[in-house]
């Protein structure tokens, strides 16, 4: 005669062929994090920002690869951008790009819940990542104490942000 639950023990997980795989409760945690960190050429320059530490991760975690500003529809590369003093996030000839970054904390937000992620590992000083410090919008390459848009969301949601300088520094 089968067992019946009693609600303690793990329930299987599905796997995409629909077979029940290992309990969900042996599999890695999610962990979000900025995909240029992991190899993908999806920052500014349209180049990586490879991290060893953070990949070593994956040891760990389920690292779930996210790029914020291509989430939000902005092309790859793309001309720098900064957060500005006032809020929005602007390149350095002017033009207002706040509603593609504030699209891609929205997106990221929405994957960290819908893959469990209660972390992330984010790109330090990015205007959408940063969760530190950013640059100050002049284009001078001055830092200043705060948030990206997409590190403030996340943060917001309830998701612990760090950067790949916390995790080398550990």
């Amino acid at each position: 005669m089968p067992s019946v639950p009693t609600g303690s023990e793990p329930e299987p997980a599905l796997l995409a062929n629909g077979e029940a795989g290992a309990p969900t409760s042996t599999r890695k945690p999610a962990l979000l994090v900025s995909a240029c960190l992991l190899g993908v050429c999806c920052n500014h320059r349209g180049e990586a920002s490879t991290s060893a530490a953070v990949v070593a991760l994956g040891d760990e975690y389920r690292l779930v690869r996210v790029c914020p500003e291509t989430l939000g529809g902005l092309p790859t590369p793309r001309a720098a951008a900064e957060l500005q003093a006032d809020g929005s996030v602007r390149t350095g000839t002017g033009e207002d790009v706040t509603a593609a970054y504030h699209r891609g904390a929205r997106a990221a937000v929405a994957l960290a819940r819908g893959v469990g992620a209660t972390a992330a590992v984010l790109k330090a000083r990015s205007p959408s990542c940063g969760c530190h410090a950013v640059y100050d919008g002049s284009f001078s390459r001055t830092l200043v104490s705060g948030q990206g848009v997409t590190a403030a969301a996340l943060a917001a949601a309830g998701i612990a942000v760090r950067d790949e300088e916390d995790v080398a520094g550990a």
